[in-house]
């Protein structure tokens, strides 16, 4: 499991690199977020969740029933919407942002 950034969309926020837990996400020379070792992330979905240019897709581990899925999200003010993705279907989970937290 492991993030990956695409340079092309992302808008050099840094909001993923703030939130990353292990200190994993740098700015490159272009002011772009990369991810130095991407065998070092936790998988935590953290900066997936930050990013709101979807420049960060999240790829689902064989031990998730990935092999080769991955994950991204959306937002707007009051849903969060994971997209996973897997051999071009889609499937959507819409989180509510107020009831997420709740428990």
């Amino acid at each position: 499991m492991s993030i990956k950034i695409d340079s092309d969309k992302c808008i050099g926020c840094f909001r993923c690199m703030s939130v990353c837990p292990g200190n994993l996400i740098y700015k490159n020379r272009e002011g772009k977020a990369y991810i130095k070792y991407e065998k070092d992330c936790w998988g935590c979905t953290a900066c997936v969740k930050e990013c709101k240019n979807n420049a960060i897709n999240y790829y689902l581990g064989a031990d998730l029933g990935g092999n080769g899925a991955y994950l991204y999200t959306t937002q707007n003010k009051e849903e969060l919407k994971w997209h996973i993705n897997k051999d071009g279907k889609e499937v959507l989970i819409n989180t509510n942002r107020k009831e997420s937290n709740k428990y």
